[in-house]
């Protein structure tokens, strides 16, 4: 089967530095501008807006109104060079839009593969995004966030800069996050956002057998139901963690927070 060609619609703005791989597609009015690059067979809608440098790997699908790579909104910057890496197979709807980094939080904002990025959600400056994770309508991202593998954001959740979510973390529907997320959790939203158990459906569907399930929750006792101290949490987790790589990876994630965890 012949390899689709580039195909760019006559009303499209292009800059002459940027490259294009084989069968990406860009629609109309759309502007992409000096250092981007755009990885083989990405498909570009319409009126969208791409600043360099950026970095887009291959079959992407960003859809209308998507505006890629726009200058950090941080008062702190002062025009240095910084980028925004989106990696590949990502689906990004209308509207969302994703800022490069600054030089202060490393330069970079990244995204990782097979993310699925809802109509209005928006990723700051300087966050980094791992791989299969959903972004609900209008889920929001400050600045530095990072974000675990096979996360979901649920529609209009929000998450405070400098915050980390563990894999496999749910983040319920308006949820307002102000503290480290660990793996596996699940939140749910009330004055802020609370932890209300373990994302056991989630686990599930990912291949997780009952065994693994079961260890998890009983980590999640311990640090959430039991009143342990969370020193005296963490030693609880350690004794778990001899049997469970799950849960050394729970306790691992705790150890390395440096804002406050969600409890």
């Amino acid at each position: 089967m012949a390899e689709a060609s580039t195909s760019i619609h006559p009303t499209a703005a292009i800059d002459a530095s940027a490259r294009l791989g084989v069968g990406v597609q860009v629609g109309a009015f759309t502007w992409i501008g000096a250092d981007v690059v755009i990885g083989d067979g990405t498909h570009i809608g319409p009126q969208c807006s791409i600043h360099g440098p950026t970095r887009i790997g291959r079959d992407n699908r960003i859809f209308g109104h998507v505006a890629l790579g726009g200058e950090p909104q941080d008062k702190k910057f002062r025009g240095e060079r910084s980028e925004l890496s989106i990696g590949d197979r990502n689906t990004i709807r209308e509207f969302v839009t994703i800022n490069r980094g600054t030089g202060d939080g490393g330069g970079i904002t990244r995204i990782g593969d097979d993310n699925w990025i809802l109509a209005y959600a928006h990723i700051a400056h300087d966050c980094r995004v791992g791989n299969h994770i959903v972004f609900s309508n209008n889920a929001t991202l400050a600045g530095h966030v990072e974000v675990g593998d096979h996360v979901i954001l649920s529609g209009f959740s929000g998450i405070h800069q400098f915050c980390r979510i563990g894999a496999h973390a749910f983040i319920g529907m308006g949820a307002l996050i102000s503290g480290d997320v660990p793996p596996f959790v699940m939140v749910a939203a009330d004055a802020y956002g609370r932890p209300r158990g373990v994302n056991g459906e989630g686990l599930k569907r990912r291949g997780f057998d009952s065994d693994r399930i079961a260890l998890i929750k009983r980590a999640y006792r311990a640090l959430y139901v039991s009143g342990a101290t969370l020193d005296d949490a963490k030693l609880k987790l350690a004794e778990l963690a001899r049997d469970s790589g799950d849960v050394r990876e729970l306790l691992e994630f705790i150890e390395r927070s440096e804002r406050p965890l969600l409890r």
